[in-house]
């Protein structure tokens, strides 16, 4: 007879807490018990919130409600994503006409449904849209713009398009958007000299829209304006939601309805490789957006939500740019169990410049991949149900809410983007992430970790450059590419790379570990590393109690051309042999010398003898490779 689960004794959480604290207690955590035990294995995150390590059906959370129904965490629609999937939209910035109506014709013939176009100052002309354009189905493929300031004029082409091709009133793609943004435009520009006027304009267009182009939304709530600046989920959420308000405030006193309203907007998020938390951000704006049209009397608009998400271009690398295939493909499946109804997934060589055919090819074929191959849409909100994600989207929905009470307290986003408000908490957000990413805690695959020195860089046309000098366009991987950048220069001059000494202390087995370690954080700033082990005057394999040769150590020293090292071994190599190594490369020349690894109750000693610094799992990267070029450069 095959034993059943109810024959086990059940579980509780006490129970696994103690097994949990007997565990930290092997691994040196000693002392804890109960909470504190599970509160050790626990994650902090941005804005606040905490990842427990074991979420369980006892957790006191609201009733999300059937996908269909309000409050619409589980999406608008009753059906998902089962029956057509999701938009795949492509986005396109060339300025060249011609070109772009070839790669839109080339996206749409395989498996693209709807096009974003820049048009007007950061890409082709508007007047060119029916050279963009020609041969596009326009009653079935759906046209999203990005006009900046000349919305207006753009949608006056648009229109005139549709009415050129003779296509009546409400046949137009599914999901075209004019693109109008005011306060994104200002948020991106930091100029405030047009906003006025731009909201009116806007508005007006609206109601035009609304009566005479059923089926196209007119405005656009692009929160990647802020994401972009290195905003933090809740502060994404919280300043697309006061944009958001403060457009149906426009609207409404124009003359529309709140579901008219609401009808006009679209808002746009960015996905990130982070699944799990690009999912309840998708799931916790729905939840506040139905918030707001209930607040407003009209709760039944919040089905009619329309979610664009778009693959975070802060999280693109420049180096080792074919690793972006791995994060936008993490990051679309996000936005697809998310509910997003719209996906653009960014070519892995965005962050490089305009993309070309093979890249724009890999991008649509990720989203054709996962919703033809793997059936992502075909589970409606395969999330739902999950204590982690439920507990998780409330968490963040709670966030971003508190930063969206905030900015209304300010007058709006638009006294709040005036006064510096936004620019500082997303500065300070940034900031703190920045120390994360300096330290490795947030690694870069490619850049900050594993890096390839060697490795061919591609070469790309410019793409558009940012609108104005508001809030900043960040990418985490900025400041490693800038010193790979300062190596590349020197090599093109001088036809070598800066170069790191990595002495190794004692036999290959006892440095190896960490010489490797050293050569990864090194060669992540460009530094070129050669190891040089240190010959022994005395016999000891270990290379303990043994002397080190210093002339064959300063010979060596120089033909590797370094003028900085790092010693490399294990600490009870470090006990007998730092001191004497690092005074022998003091007098060979070395300006700075470094040691991999802590250096715990020796660091007086070590420093007195001449190490500069102390190089280890969590230390301050960037800062260590900013020190070598600062030597290297004085040399």
């Amino acid at each position: 007879m095959t034993p059943s689960a109810t024959q086990f004794p059940a579980a509780d959480r006490e129970q696994w807490q103690r097994l949990v604290a007997g565990v930290l207690a092997k691994s040196g955590k000693q002392g804890l018990d109960g909470a504190a035990a599970e509160a050790a294995l626990s994650t902090r995150l941005d804005d606040g919130l905490t990842v427990l390590p074991l979420y369980t059906a006892g957790e006191a959370l609201p009733e999300p409600g059937p996908p269909g129904f309000a409050p619409y965490v589980r999406g608008t629609r009753p059906q998902g994503a089962v029956l057509d999937g999701w938009d795949i939209r492509q986005y396109h910035a060339d300025p060249d006409p011609r070109r772009t109506n070839e790669a839109v014709l080339a996206d749409l013939e395989n498996g693209v449904t709807s096009v974003w176009l820049e048009v007007g100052e950061r890409g082709t002309a508007i007047d060119a849209l029916p050279t963009v354009l020609d041969g596009v189905l326009l009653d079935l493929a759906a046209v999203v713009l990005d006009a900046g300031a000349d919305f207006r004029e753009a949608a006056r082409r648009l229109f005139a398009l549709y009415d050129e091709r003779g296509l009546p009133a409400g046949s137009a793609g599914a999901g075209s958007n004019i693109g109008a943004d005011p306060l994104g435009l200002l948020a991106r520009t930091g100029s405030d000299a047009q906003t006025e006027e731009l909201l009116r304009s806007a508005a007006e267009l609206a109601v035009d829209t609304a009566r005479d182009r059923p089926g196209v939304r007119t405005l656009m709530v692009d929160a990647l304006a802020y994401h972009d600046a290195g905003a933090t989920a809740a502060q994404e959420l919280g300043s697309a939601l006061a944009t958001a308000v403060a457009y149906l405030r426009e609207l409404t006193a124009a003359g529309l309805s709140v579901p008219a309203a609401a009808a006009q907007l679209e808002f746009r998020f960015a996905a990130t490789a982070d699944q799990f938390l690009t999912v309840a951000k998708l799931r916790a704006a729905r939840l506040l957006w139905a918030r707001v049209l209930q607040a407003s009397g009209s709760p039944e608009a919040a089905g009619e939500l329309r979610l664009h998400a778009v693959t975070s271009s802060v999280m693109m690398t420049e180096r080792d740019p074919w690793v972006n295939m791995l994060r936008t493909t993490v990051a679309c499946l996000a936005a697809g169990v998310g509910g997003a109804q719209s996906v653009t997934v960014l070519p892995f060589d965005a962050a490089v410049g305009l993309p070309d055919d093979f890249a724009r090819r890999i991008a649509r074929n990720t989203q054709s991949i996962l919703l033809d191959e793997s059936h992502l849409g075909r589970v409606v909100d395969p999330a739902g149900g999950s204590w982690y994600v439920e507990q998780l989207t409330r968490d963040v929905a709670r966030a971003a809410w508190s930063w969206f009470q905030e900015i209304e307290r300010a007058a709006g986003l638009r006294e709040a983007l005036a006064s510096g408000l936004v620019a500082e908490r997303i500065g300070a957000a940034w900031e703190k992430r920045g120390k994360d990413i300096a330290r490795r805690r947030e690694p870069i695959l490619g850049v900050s970790e594993f890096p390839h020195l060697g490795e061919e860089r591609l070469v790309r046309p410019a793409a558009p450059a940012p609108r104005g000098s508001g809030l900043p366009v960040v990418r985490r991987s900025e400041a490693f590419e800038e010193l790979r950048a300062r190596s590349d220069a020197q090599l093109a001059a001088s036809g070598t790379r800066p170069r790191m000494a990595l002495i190794g202390l004692g036999t290959e087995a006892v440095y190896s570990a960490r010489s490797s370690f050293a050569a990864n954080l090194f060669q992540a700033g460009g530094i070129e590393t050669v190891v040089v082990p240190v010959p022994n005057g005395a016999g000891s394999d270990a290379g303990i109690d043994a002397g080190i040769d210093a002339e064959a150590l300063v010979k060596a020293l120089a033909d590797s051309g370094a003028r900085v090292a790092c010693l490399c071994s294990s600490d009870a190599v470090y006990a007998e042999q730092a001191a004497a190594a690092a005074g022998v490369l003091r007098e060979a020349g070395i300006g700075r010398v470094s040691l991999a690894g802590r250096p715990g109750e020796r660091e007086e000693e070590y420093r007195s003898a001449g190490i500069d610094e102390f190089v280890y799992v969590g230390c301050d990267v960037l800062a260590a490779l900013r020190a070598a070029y600062a030597e290297i450069g004085a040399s």
